[in-house]
Formats: structure tokens, C-alpha cells, sequence
């Protein structure tokens, strides 16, 4: 398998406790964008390196809790603390009891984070920029400069991040670009997640740099704009645990195929199909890569219908079956 880094500024600890018959069950992970994207590349047997910033008490257990999923860290000594939170779920509701973003970023973390970055994505020739906790954490120039950096060096550089961090990846032109219909519409690209206009952000994105790009739309087909035509991304949809981490899983499915050499279709499917598992478990980023596999057989990229036609919804695993029977 290829080898891909992650550009994880600022992992966040997270503490969460669950009701096990009465009895408090508290449970500390590494969190944030990039962890989640890491924890997937692992599961699909990808060799992952994450460049990160980690600051305090809160940043040394972090470390910890990463190295421990097989995961090699080129880190940096912040000033401050890493961001943390803590949420009980004993209610079945997500309660936040406290939650901290982190410290701001100094110029001179930047710096180190940004070379170590530089370094490593030149060896792996695969990135995955991530975002922060906290939106000023780092400059949206520094995206612009490291998109543009490891370009110009040949890697691969895969984004999934929204607002002015986009924009500043986009001028560096990225080769691949991953938002939601939400973020879309939030941004002011479309007015709503109608799928003409979701069409037109699309060929937006990648007159302002991205070579490709991809949207998700929840219980619809993704849309996928690859050298000038738009396709949709079908997959069974299943019964859902946990949405979030998804997204992330997708991301770390396309790089993990792509840094194995694989095609951007066949990246595609794989990181469908991640997104697609992940629903299914507690775990955000987690997975099990035979199941991963096995999904990938029924993930279908076909052309948009551009006749005025009502966007084809996803199926359920045995809408899919009964199908099958009757064809």
C-alpha cells in the first residue's frame, strides 16, 4: 500500500461518558478531522504520517492515544494547550459538559508544522490537508502556500474543509476538493442543495483551482465533477448509528487508493464505500476493511441525468436485494 500525511494542525482529546447499566463508562480518544481521516487510512492497511501541534497536558495524551492506533506522529511542542471537550451521553442525547478549542497557533509553530509538512508530504507524494478546532488557528495563506508547495513538488493533495481555508487551497489549485451540501450552501455558492445549482458550485470550485471535486448529499447520490463531466456516486444506504466521521472516511478512502496508484474512479468507490460503513458503528474514522471491500462491489458512478428528472434516491440494502431478484 502507498503512504499518505496528514496536515492535522490541532487533534482534539475527547472524553465521553456512556451508561453501562447504571454505571458511568468514560472513554478518552484522539479526536478532530485528521485523526478520524488517519484512523480510516489505517484500517485499509495505508501507511499514515500525521504532522500535528500538541500543546500541554491535554496535547500529551493526545500523543499518546495516536501513537497507540499505529499511527507515526511529526509533531510539534506548542505553547499553550491542545483542545479538548468533554460530552455525556448518558441520556442518549450528546450533552456537552465542557469544551476547550485550544490555543492559537504562534508563527513560529507554523513555521516548524509547515516544514515538517513540506518534508514528508515530498516523501509520501500524498496529502490530506485537515482542518482545526478552532477557525483562526491557522491562516488561510498557509493553506494557499503548502496547496500550492507540495503541487508544485507533484504530490497529491486532497482537501476537505470549507470558508476561507478553501479558498485559500483553492489558489494553490488541489487535486481534489470534498464538501458537503450543507457547506456549499452555507458558503454562498448555492442557494440551496438543489442539484442544478450543487452543478454549477461544482464547475465554480474547479474554474477557481480544483481539479476535481466531489459533493455529498446525504440520503442523495454524491456528485462527482472529474475532467469536465459530473457523475452521480450511488451506494445502498444503510441503517445509520453516526453520521459524523463520514465525510472523513470518504476523504481517507480516495487517498488511500490514490497513493497506492490506483485511478481517481477507483479512489472514488473506495471512499464511498468507507463513508457508507462508517454510519454503521459508534466509531467515527473506524471501519473494517473486509466489509469496506465488500461494499465497494455494489458503489455505482454513473453520468448525471441532466433531463429535468428528480435526482435518483439512494436504496436501502434490501430495496437493492429485491431488485436484484426481480431483474
Amino acid at each position: 500500500m502507498g503512504s499518505v500525511v496528514i496536515f492535522a494542525p490541532s487533534p482534539v482529546l475527547t472524553v465521553t461518558v456512556e451508561d453501562v447499566e447504571g454505571t458511568a463508562d468514560i472513554h478518552l480518544h484522539a479526536g478532530g478531522q485528521g485523526v478520524w481521516q488517519a484512523r480510516m487510512l489505517k484500517t485499509l492497511g495505508t501507511e499514515v504520517t500525521m504532522c500535528a501541534v500538541f500543546s500541554g497536558e491535554t496535547g500529551g495524551v493526545l500523543q499518546h492515544l495516536i501513537e497507540d492506533e499505529g499511527v507515526m506522529l511529526l509533531s510539534v511542542t506548542g505553547e499553550g494547550s491542545s483542545g479538548a471537550y468533554i460530552h455525556d451521553r448518558r441520556s442518549g442525547e450528546r450533552d456537552v459538559v465542557a469544551e476547550s478549542a485550544g490555543h492559537r497557533l504562534t508563527r513560529h509553530e507554523l513555521d516548524e508544522l509547515y516544514g515538517l509538512t513540506l518534508q514528508a508530504g515530498m516523501k509520501a507524494r500524498t496529502v490530506i490537508l485537515s482542518g482545526t478546532g478552532r477557525e483562526d488557528s491557522v491562516p488561510p495563506d498557509t493553506y494557499r502556500r503548502l496547496t500550492a508547495d507540495l503541487r508544485t513538488a507533484g504530490c497529491t493533495v486532497i482537501a476537505d474543509l470549507a470558508g476561507e481555508r478553501l479558498k485559500g487551497i483553492l489558489e494553490g489549485k488541489p487535486t481534489v476538493v470534498k464538501m458537503s451540501d450543507s457547506e456549499v450552501v452555507e458558503s454562498g455558492r448555492a442557494e440551496e442543495s438543489e442539484t442544478g445549482q450543487l452543478v454549477e458550485a461544482m464547475h465554480a470550485l474547479n474554474r477557481e483551482g480544483a481539479e476535481t471535486v466531489i459533493i455529498t448529499r446525504a440520503h442523495e447520490p454524491s456528485l462527482l465533477l472529474h475532467d469536465g463531466e459530473v457523475s452521480e456516486i450511488h451506494v445502498p444506504q444503510f441503517e445509520t448509528v453516526e453520521t459524523s466521521g463520514a465525510g472523513d472516511s470518504l476523504t481517507a478512502g480516495i487517498a488511500a487508493v490514490l497513493a497506492d496508484g490506483g485511478t481517481l474512479h477507483d479512489a472514488v468507490v473506495m471512499g464511498t464505500a468507507a463513508g457508507a460503513h462508517n454510519v454503521t458503528r459508534h466509531g467515527l474514522g473506524s471501519g473494517e476493511a473486509s466489509v469496506i471491500h465488500e461494499v465497494a462491489k455494489l458503489v455505482k458512478i454513473v453520468p448525471l441525468d441532466t433531463s429535468g428528472t428528480e435526482p435518483a434516491q439512494q436504496v436501502s440494502p434490501d430495496e437493492l436485494a429485491r431488485k436484484l431478484r426481480t431483474s
